[in-house]
């Protein structure tokens, strides 16, 4: 019996919160009020370990440990608001008064980076989805270039941090049929 393998193509939806330091649920995090905005160019994981190899003096006997790990997430935006770039700039002052919507950045050096529930779905030709969840802070700040024949897109990049005790960095869900 031949195994179908599936060609993921396509892009997906992106959730942010402020992570509250609690185990969390894709489900929850991934609800209209959280969508952070509408991805242009697709999403990317990339993990890379960090490590250390060991030898005798002869040679002989070859080790290799992981020393570290790095989880980095990367997706464009096109469409967002204010209090979007609010959370993805993580501790960003965001205001709204009659007429006006304020966002304030800087002034946070020395200050823990806001922590970030990310949820990405992706949903399948066959209308299964696959949910990257993981804890992150962002990476790239903010860079907005308002230009006269491009959307404005934003390049955001987020690098986990351990969702739990045992160091996972990233969870990656992908629905099947039941069988």
């Amino acid at each position: 019996m031949a195994v179908s393998k599936n060609i993921i193509l396509g892009s997906g939806k992106l959730y942010l919160a402020k992570y509250t330091g609690e185990t969390f649920d894709a489900s929850t995090v991934a609800v209209e009020s959280n969508q952070i905005g509408l991805v242009k160019g697709g999403a990317s994981i990339e993990y890379k370990p960090t490590t250390t190899e060991i030898y005798d003096d002869l040679k002989v006997v070859h080790k290799r440990f992981i020393t570290g790990e790095e989880v980095i997430f990367k997706t464009g935006l096109i469409t967002f608001d204010l209090n979007a770039l609010a959370t993805i700039a993580g501790d960003a002052s965001y205001t709204t008064a009659t007429g006006t919507k304020t966002l304030k950045l800087g002034g946070k050096e020395g200050r823990e980076i806001q922590k970030l529930a990310l949820v990405f779905v992706h949903t399948k030709s066959d209308n299964k989805s696959i949910t990257v969840s993981m804890v992150a802070t962002n990476e790239a700040g903010l860079n907005l270039a308002f230009k006269p024949d491009e959307a404005t897109q934003i390049d955001a990049e987020f690098k986990a941090v351990s969702m739990d005790n045992n160091g996972v960095l990233v969870q990656i869900e992908e629905e099947v049929e039941s069988v």
